[in-house]
């Protein structure tokens, strides 16, 4: 029973990753010369920021469960397939700390800006490595990322 839901699943991430592979690629193509027109040069890579338009993301010293709550239905429906809220791996690393090794900005430049921030930061490209399977862009609004991260910060312990 596992061997097939495991099956299942690896099935249909197969399907939706092929899928939706092609035309993310043209539209990361596009995005990133959009990039390269506006930003100087990549030299400015600010690997504590990220690639995006997030440069000052405020999060509370408390938990905001409302948002929190829904950040976990978004995950529950594009992520969880793929991330384990645990820092142990599946098809992407694990979740576990996530907050604290990076800030709020570079998560949510990393999960609204995706094609960008593989492309330019080291530390996504040393996980793309590992887990040898490229996160497909989820199209997520700046109202949704904010609530997965504010999730990612309930996991973390954040009260």
């Amino acid at each position: 029973m596992k061997k097939l839901i495991f099956l299942s699943l690896l099935a249909l991430f197969a399907a939706g990753c092929a899928g939706g592979g092609n035309t993310e690629s043209n539209n990361s193509t596009d995005k990133s010369a959009e990039s390269q027109e506006q930003a100087p040069s990549t030299d400015t890579y600010d690997p504590n920021r990220g690639e995006g338009k997030f440069t000052d993301v405020k999060v509370g010293d408390k938990l905001d469960p409302a948002m929190a709550q829904r950040g976990e239905k978004l995950a529950d429906l594009k992520c969880i397939s793929c991330h384990k809220l645990t820092d142990e791996k599946l098809v992407g690393p694990g979740w576990a700390g996530v907050t604290k090794r990076h800030k709020p900005e570079w998560i949510m430049n990393f999960m609204t800006n995706t094609d960008v921030m593989i492309d330019k930061d080291p530390k996504v490209q040393a996980m793309l490595e590992i887990c040898m399977v490229r996160m497909p862009n989820q199209n997520l609004s700046d109202d949704d990322a904010r609530d997965i991260l504010e999730f990612l910060r309930k996991n973390d312990g954040v009260k």
